[in-house]
Parts: structure tokens; C-alpha cells; sequence
């Protein structure tokens, strides 16, 4: 497995880290498949009752890397179907492309698991988050559906997992807008279930609590809940896709791209 996430296993709770501090975990192909990687090790991993996600350094998961959006702005969408790490690939027999994989992999699990958030949940950061069943989160961590900012839509799973968390207004507002939100506003509008100054080590303490339950009964509350949570979700993933898949690469996305890396206004057409 890479090391660009670390799995480590202790009395039932593993903890999944993101482990590319010097960029603020961002995503580039690497740690597109070193994340659903280490989430699908987890569903065959011995002795598992709940995970913990949690980004080394100073942030959770900022987002797409810079990398990604100059293949975009350069003409190269997400790369080769076969690329490791291409985001836009999809293996046969799953409702997701990889993107959409290392959100979903953690519903996809029998247990339950907590996002510890702090410094920066954007774009990518802010869909993986969402993809855990419970958010602890540091009053200041900066959140923010970034993708229009770039000229995108979130096809992370995020339209879906918005549209179950929030209200819909607020849903399309936030994706609309691309804006910040702290911490505080983040638990008031319902994305955050719990605010902490210590989001890892309440993570943790919430963990051995779920641990040192019958973890019959935990893993079927998640069924149970998932089975109401997870429809429509193959049909929604895969518009996600399609309307992605027609923003990449345009005049307007690439402008959106360029505006914002050579600091200017951009200069958009209808």
C-alpha cells in the first residue's frame, strides 16, 4: 500500500491518515488511489469496528492538487482510463469512477466511520468528509464546495451526499456559490456533527465508544440506515459523470482555471 496514507489498526478502531502534509493532502493520482485503496483494505481488514479519518499536518484534504487543474487547462481532462490514479476511471460492476470511490468506499463499509476535520475540507476534502457517516470538526476548518470556483461540479458523490446531509437550498447555494464557511457555520447549517478545539482526539474518544458497543448491533444500525440512505445514488453518481464530463476542458472551465492561477477576473461567455 502507499504511503501516502497510513492504516494503523488498535482495539477495534483503524485509523485511516492521509499522509501528504506538505501539500495539504491534496489529490493528485497517487492519493486518488492510495485513499480507496486503503478504504477497500478496511473492508476485509480483521478486527475492525470503526474508522477514523483524519489528514496529517495542517489540513484535512484541500482539494483537487494543482496538478489536476493544469492537465484540465492543458487539454488532458483527468488523464488516461488506464493512469493510475485517474479519477475518471471506472472498474467494471461499481457506481463510481475512482473520484467518486474514495467518497463512497467509506458507506460502502460495514462500520461506522468519523471524519476528524480541521485546517481546510475544500472540493475533494469536502466530498471525502461527507462520505463518513459522522463529521467532529475545529471551529476554524475552512469548508467550501469549491468546484465551480474552477469551473466544475462536484461529481465526488457530493451532490448526492449534500442533498441527504443539508437542506436543498442550502445545498445549491453552497455549490453554487463556491464560498467559505468556518467551522461554527458549517455545524449550524448541519454538514458538521460536532464542533471540537481537539477533532482528533474527540474522534478517537467517540471511536472507543462505538468500539466497546456490541459491534453486531452498530454494523446493523449502519444497514439500516443505509438502505434508506443509499438510494437513487448509482443513477445520480453517474450524472454527476456525465455533467462533468461536458464542463472539462471548455472554453469556460479552462478560463475559470486561468483566472484564478494568473489572479485576474475572468471573462466568461454564455
Amino acid at each position: 500500500m502507499s504511503d501516502r496514507v497510513i492504516v494503523s489498526i488498535n482495539d477495534g478502531i483503524a485509523e485511516v491518515r492521509f499522509n501528504r502534509a506538505d501539500k495539504r493532502n491534496a489529490l493528485d493520482r497517487e492519493q486518488f488511489a492510495a485513499i480507496a485503496e486503503a478504504g477497500e483494505s478496511l473492508k476485509t481488514a480483521d478486527g475492525v469496528r470503526v474508522v477514523v479519518l483524519v489528514g496529517d499536518g495542517e489540513s484535512f484534504c484541500a482539494g483537487l492538487d494543482f496538478s489536476m487543474f493544469a492537465g484540465m487547462a492543458g487539454g488532458d481532462g483527468t488523464g488516461q482510463t488506464d493512469d493510475r490514479g485517474n479519477p475518471g476511471a471506472i472498474d467494471d460492476g461499481r457506481i463510481t469512477h475512482l473520484g467518486q470511490q474514495v467518497c463512497w468506499v467509506w458507506q460502502e463499509l460495514e462500520v461506522p466511520v468519523i471524519a476528524a476535520v480541521h485546517g481546510h475540507a475544500l472540493g475533494g476534502g469536502f466530498q471525502i468528509a461527507m462520505g463518513a457517516d459522522i463529521r467532529i470538526a475545529h471551529p476554524d476548518t475552512k469548508w467550501s464546495v469549491r468546484e465551480v470556483h474552477w469551473g466544475l461540479v462536484p461529481d465526488m458523490t457530493g451532490t448526492f451526499m449534500l442533498s441527504k446531509i443539508v437542506r436543498q437550498d442550502i445545498a445549491r447555494e453552497l455549490t453554487y456559490t463556491a464560498r467559505m464557511v468556518d467551522g461554527r457555520e458549517a455545524a449550524e447549517i448541519g454538514l458538521v456533527t460536532r464542533l471540537s478545539d481537539t477533532p482528533y482526539d474527540d474522534a478517537m474518544a467517540m471511536a472507543r465508544e462505538i468500539a466497546g458497543r456490541s459491534p453486531g448491533a452498530v454494523c446493523g444500525a449502519k444497514a439500516l440506515f443505509n438502505r434508506l440512505f443509499v438510494e437513487g445514488a448509482a443513477e445520480q453518481f453517474a450524472m454527476e459523470r456525465e455533467v462533468i464530463h461536458a464542463q472539462i476542458g471548455t472554453p469556460n472551465q479552462v478560463e475559470a482555471i486561468m483566472s484564478n492561477m494568473e489572479k485576474r477576473a475572468p471573462h466568461f461567455t454564455d
